[in-house]
């Protein structure tokens, strides 16, 4: 019976870079996707930070099929009937090595699939795979339909709960704090009516992250990006707090895209589709085993996502830890050495990666968004500021200054103060 190269399970971003990497390399390559196609399970919103893919695969925007490269953000506190927005436009977004797309992973994961087997890779899609084959504490290969298939090494890159490596014990459970419930819908509008709404030009996107309401005070927001002709609408809650609340998850989304704010932007557009997904949430504190013997675990199975509020990242991350762990595989075969003390350079070309370091840079930040002042008292407070400036209705003026402070003292001088301080240090 033969022995692959490498089999990688999942057929996302990260496994079909991997794939993709090693059979460009010449190696024997078997990627298993449980979805009938690629992407067929995947809902991110979302965005695809093109850094991490230009160097594997350059220029691969004028053949994959990217929605529209995001020129415009837009961070916004919504209250229930008010938006504070703030709107950034530059052609730094744009610029060759800083340029993101926006993506419906439907097709896009369907591509670069593909890609993978043009370059060699065996694919199989609609396959599953029940459980890893694990001899004398080392992976060896894996199970499908009863049917055993062996490797030198198992990639897994099958999602943020990698259930086979939780049934192995390869790695630690996932905890619902460390993940978050994403809701999505899509929206078919004529591409002229998505430029007009949003002020956008030929290929221009913009990419839409709200706090406050969206998420009746919980940890998360809502989210908008533009497509060719549709829009991709809709909202990330922390798992462990979603019992705490008065609303359900569909109530919550009801009241975002009805927002006053939200409603005008989505106005006579026709439902394509409606998903749930699970994403992983806690930055470094998420990420646990990464390899052993026979094994390495990438993408969202690994942990690597990074939301910092005003920014979310995941594509890029999975993209570039399947190319990590490609590389880790092909050192392995030169040696012919697959214990984990050869893998290891894994974790060491992670380290040196942008990876780690953005993740240690902002490891502090998932536990100061736990802090429900953020989604509630602030938002409220920021549109009330602006109430007080903008609002003319006859009565006599009182000084700014005074009506600012008044807003200031009822969210709590301290606590401005203390959430100030742990913000600057959590980012």
């Amino acid at each position: 019976m033969s022995v692959f190269d490498a089999i990688i399970v999942g057929g996302g971003l990260a496994g079909s870079t991997a794939a993709y990497v090693l059979a460009k390399q010449g190696l024997e390559v078997l990627i298993v996707e449980r979805g009938n196609y690629s992407g067929s399970k995947n809902m991110t919103g979302g965005r695809l930070y093109a850094h991490s893919l230009e160097k594997i695969i350059p220029d691969f925007t004028k053949e994959a099929p990217v929605e529209r490269r995001v020129d415009k953000e837009y961070i916004g506190m919504l209250t229930e009937k008010d938006a504070f927005v703030i709107k950034y436009h530059s052609p730094r977004l744009a610029a060759a090595g800083s340029d993101s797309y926006v993506v419906l992973r439907g097709k896009f994961d369907r591509w670069l699939f593909d890609k993978a087997e043009e370059a060699g890779a065996i694919t199989a899609a609609g396959v599953k795979v029940d459980q890893l084959i694990v001899e004398d504490s080392r992976v060896t290969g894996v199970i499908c339909a009863g049917e055993e298939i062996r490797a030198n090494v198992v990639i897994l890159a099958d999602g943020v709960h990698s259930l086979l490596a939780e049934k192995a014990g390869l790695r630690e459970k996932v905890h619902p704090s460390q993940v978050a419930v994403g809701v999505k819908e899509v929206y078919q509008l004529p591409a002229k009516v998505i430029e007009e709404r949003f002020g956008l030009a030929g290929e221009e996107g913009a990419a839409c992250l709200f706090a406050g309401t969206p998420t009746n005070g919980l940890t998360g927001g809502g989210f908008l990006y533009t497509n060719r002709e549709s829009l991709s609408v809709g909202l990330v809650l922390s798992l462990q707090h979603i019992g705490e609340n008065n609303k359900t998850v569909e109530e919550m989304f009801t009241n975002f895209v009805s927002h006053p704010e939200i409603a005008p932007l989505i106005k006579d557009g026709k439902l394509l589709e409606r998903s749930g997904h699970m994403v992983p949430e806690a930055g470094l504190s998420m990420v646990s085993t990464l390899f052993g013997d026979g094994f390495l675990i990438c993408g969202d199975a690994a942990g690597f996502c990074l939301n910092i509020g005003y920014m979310v990242r995941g594509m890029d991350l999975a993209i570039a830890s399947g190319e990590l762990a490609a590389k880790a595989v092909i050192k392995a075969k030169e040696k012919e050495d697959y214990t984990a003390s050869s893998l290891k350079v894994y974790k060491t070309l992670l380290d040196d990666s942008f990876i780690m370091h953005d993740l240690s840079v902002y490891k502090k930040f998932p536990a100061f968004i736990e802090n429900e002042r953020l989604f509630n008292q602030y938002p409220t407070m920021i549109s009330n500021m602006m109430a007080d400036i903008f609002v003319i209705d006859g009565t006599p003026a009182i000084p700014l200054r005074k009506r600012m402070k008044k807003h200031i003292s009822a969210a709590g001088i301290m606590n401005l103060v203390r959430d100030g301080i742990r913000g600057v240090r959590s980012l």
